[in-house]
């Protein structure tokens, strides 16, 4: 019984350190919150001079800054804007231009977290 609870212990101790251990703390990423037919919503976490990769969004969509900040947004034709966000408040934006494609850069210095309401339809 003994060498159960120990192997028991031992499995314990290797999940928890691989589970923390996949995604360090500070690297910019998105945690999906909840999702169903109308709408997907997702936390992200944003940290300074970790850029996102390029992507679109096809719908419109909330942002909720929990800790605002300022991003470039960068296009795929070099063109950037800042877009700043404030926490505690809400904002609406449209779906993206079909077919363009954009960038996120936090060139802050403290990490940005939003949450992320998008509709499906």
């Amino acid at each position: 019984m003994k060498n159960v609870f120990i192997l028991c212990a031992m499995t314990m101790l290797v999940l928890m350190t691989s589970c923390t251990s996949t995604i360090p703390d500070e690297t910019t990423r998105r945690v999906p919150q909840f999702e169903n037919e109308e709408v997907e919503v997702w936390k992200s976490i944003i940290y300074p001079s970790q850029p996102l990769s390029m992507h679109r969004h096809d719908n419109p969509r909330a942002i909720i800054a929990l800790k605002g900040g300022t991003l470039k947004v960068v296009n795929q034709n070099g063109d950037s804007h800042d877009m700043t966000w404030e926490s505690g408040k809400a904002y609406w934006l449209e779906a993206d231009t079909p077919g363009e494609l954009h960038g996120d850069v936090n060139e802050g210095t403290e990490p940005i977290e939003v949450i992320v309401v998008q509709m499906k339809k």
